[in-house]
């Protein structure tokens, strides 16, 4: 399944809430900036990221995966990453994903916030 179907929502989201400075990993934004780690090759790139007078947010459109451990390693420095500029992590998580997400949060121990995206 891919993000590409999600991006409109989770943008108006993003501006709903205040967000400006957006950057999106999409077709028509400019391209958040990327991050690697060490011990990995591929680099992560956020979905969307925007600031707010407080700090700079990352959201992420969380979709079902089978590489749990990279999706979980994206989200854990993209939170850490939040933390350090006074922002959040939120994880968009469509229908039928939803819980899917929440458990992973939860058995992961991520300081992420799970939305709804409808």
């Amino acid at each position: 399944m891919s993000k590409e179907m999600y991006f409109e929502r989770a943008l108006n989201w993003a501006k709903s809430k205040g967000l400006y400075g957006i950057k999106a990993n999409t077709e028509g934004y400019e391209t958040p900036a990327q991050f690697t780690k060490a011990e990995e090759d591929a680099p992560y790139i956020p979905d969307i990221t925007g600031k707010t007078t407080g700090g700079k947010y990352y959201i992420e459109i969380a979709l079902k995966v089978d590489n749990i451990r990279r999706r979980v390693s994206k989200w854990k420095l993209l939170n850490t990453l939040a933390n350090m500029n006074g922002g959040k992590l939120f994880l968009l998580a469509p229908k039928g994903h939803k819980s899917f997400v929440e458990d992973i949060v939860k058995s992961h121990n991520l300081n992420a916030k799970v939305v709804y995206l409808n």
